[in-house]
């Protein structure tokens, strides 16, 4: 295995490049989708995206397995024993990209003991890259700049900014933000709802819908490494019996209402 800073650099290039093959579907106006199981939509971009990383982080290290949402998940008793693991969303916010919405991102995440140490989050329609590692902390590419995360969690004095899912709405996400003084509500897609906590855009991000750990790892491990002197808190935890990630709240660790699991 390289060092970490190599590492991150090997896995953002990689996630770079299924960025740009999600691009040129997206360019080229594809939109034909199918269901799957699950009633969510697969697109080509999906499943081209989904071979290039997969076959990128082999190549990387064979070693390590790979889970990926376009991918058989292994059963439990095969995993459970798993030191490290690779997690992949090839295309997060397939639903943004088909309503041509620039809100979707390809994630890349190293999993170890139940927790991401390292995340990639690229955004190809906004030209952005997130980062992040154990060692190094968090950082976002935007073009030829190049800035450092180092938030630091508001306290909600004047009010809570939210950012929630621009797909995804529920009663209970209403009932709980009748709960909190709320200043504004962000409505975003993909994984970049972690990002935008992480960098200070939005102080909260409360989920009350169905997840999975390949939409939320990479995002959840640049929101962790993104503060200012220590790691911030996230409830959230991997390689589950369940991929199924539960109800949680990203961010405001100093609200009053904690994350209220499934």
């Amino acid at each position: 295995m390289t060092d970490a800073a190599s590492l991150l650099s090997r896995v953002a290039e990689i996630a770079a490049s299924a960025g740009d093959v999600v691009m040129k579907h997206y360019r080229g106006g594809s939109s034909a989708a199918t269901k799957k199981a699950d009633d969510s939509p697969l697109t080509a971009a999906d499943l081209e995206s989904d071979r290039l990383i997969v076959d990128a982080l082999r190549a990387l290290d064979a070693s390590i397995p790979v889970i990926s949402e376009e991918g058989g998940v292994p059963p439990y008793a095969e995993r459970r024993g798993w030191t490290r693991f690779w997690l992949v969303d090839p295309l997060d916010g397939t639903k943004e990209f088909l309503k041509r919405s620039d809100d979707f991102t390809v994630n890349i995440a190293l999993i170890e003991k139940a927790a991401p140490i390292l995340g990639v989050v690229a955004a190809p329609a906004q030209g952005l890259l997130y980062g992040a590692d154990s060692a190094g902390g968090a950082w976002k590419r935007d073009g030829s700049s190049f800035q450092r995360l180092r938030s630091t969690p508001a306290t909600g004095e004047g009010g809570w900014t939210v950012v929630e899912s621009a797909s995804h709405p529920s009663a209970e996400l209403e009932g709980f933000l009748a709960t909190i003084p709320v200043k504004a509500r962000v409505k975003t897609g993909s994984s970049l709802k972690f990002c935008r906590v992480a960098e200070g855009a939005a102080d909260l991000y409360p989920r009350f819908g169905p997840t999975m750990e390949w939409d939320t790892a990479a995002g959840d491990c640049v929101y962790r490494f993104s503060g200012a002197a220590a790691p911030r808190v996230s409830p959230l935890t991997y390689n589950k019996e369940s991929l199924r990630n539960g109800n949680f709240v990203i961010g405001g660790e100093l609200l009053a209402a904690p994350a209220r699991p499934r």
